[in-house]
């Protein structure tokens, strides 16, 4: 199994809780050195897949593989050679950077542990922090050192799960160049997450909806499945002519953005009139417009709602 080129394979993986499936019958295919987002609604199912490909949890179904180790028989193999990186900062805080790091060396049983935690503070620009208590961290430095502590055992996965959450945006990016560049040395990463624009940093997207992946493909593949149309809206009656709209033939969203309004549907021609005519009767622009990948994973949530419930 070794030799096979994909870092993730999985195949109908599913598990229950309590009789109920959380995830169904999930098939998953990464590569290495891919960035793949993983996206969904709060309770969705990405945690518990996440847990399952890398041998923290045992599945209920399916088959699959994860660097080359069956993910059922080898779990154990896989959990060396991945990095998981928590929503949750789990680091000593009363540590200091440099402290946290020796002892995560020591816990993988690394040789030269001091060593190998200096290197790691000079790769991640932690070095100038070193003596700083891990408590009194900023959001963005707690996750850079989080993210210290999950490669310095140099692993062929990284799963990250909802890493950015209460971080600043300086932060997020500073954080996601690293990720691209440790991916071009050849590390696989896959990251759940509910920012678009972390999603649209991924090479590749999975979104996932009470435990079954609904769209999956690059952001322009998953913008032109969708087949919506969008229009924008400006003017002074903006406002009261996305009230109009709301709930109009044809128009399935609508939403403020400042001070446009975006206006989206699948069904373009019924879209394309119901704009026309809001444009009739209020002082507003109507110009056509792009839909994002916001406006795609709306559509999706609410198709898994109404098919769940």
């Amino acid at each position: 199994m070794a030799g096979q080129a994909a870092a993730i394979r999985v195949e109908n993986l599913t598990k229950r809780f309590g009789g109920k499936a959380v995830v169904k019958d999930i098939d998953l295919e990464i590569d290495r050195g891919e960035i793949v987002g993983f996206l969904g609604p709060n309770g969705s199912g990405k945690t518990t897949t996440i847990r399952m490909i890398c041998g923290l949890l045992r599945p209920d179904g399916g088959e699959g593989s994860c660097l080359g180790y069956d993910i059922i028989t080898q779990a154990e193999e896989i959990k060396r050679r991945v990095g998981y990186m928590t929503q949750r900062f789990s680091l000593y805080e009363d540590l200091t950077i440099e402290e946290n790091l020796v002892f995560v060396a020591r816990l993988y049983g690394m040789k030269s542990v001091h060593q190998v935690a200096a290197q790691t503070l000079k790769d991640l620009g932690l070095h100038s922090r070193r003596k700083q208590i891990a408590g009194t961290l900023s959001g963005g430095w707690k996750q850079r050192l989080a993210l210290a502590a999950c490669i310095m055992h140099k692993p062929d996965l990284l799963l990250l799960d909802e890493p950015t959450a209460g971080v600043d945006p300086k932060a997020r990016r500073e954080f996601w160049d690293e990720i691209h560049e440790l991916a071009e040395n050849g590390l696989t990463v896959l990251v759940s997450t509910h920012y678009m624009d972390e999603a649209e940093r991924c090479h590749r997207i999975v979104y996932i909806a009470y435990g079954t992946i609904v769209a999956r493909g690059t952001v322009a593949e998953i913008v032109e499945q969708s087949k919506l149309s969008t229009f924008i809206l400006t003017g002074k009656d903006a406002s009261r002519a996305a009230k109009a709209l709301t709930g109009a033939k044809g128009v399935e969203q609508v939403a403020p953005f400042g001070a446009e309004v975006h206006v989206v549907g699948s069904d373009a021609a019924a879209l394309k009139a119901a704009v026309e005519e809001a444009e009739s009767k209020f002082d507003i622009n109507v110009l056509g417009g792009e839909t994002t990948l916001e406006d795609v994973f709306i559509r999706l949530m609410s198709q898994a709602q109404a098919l769940e419930a």
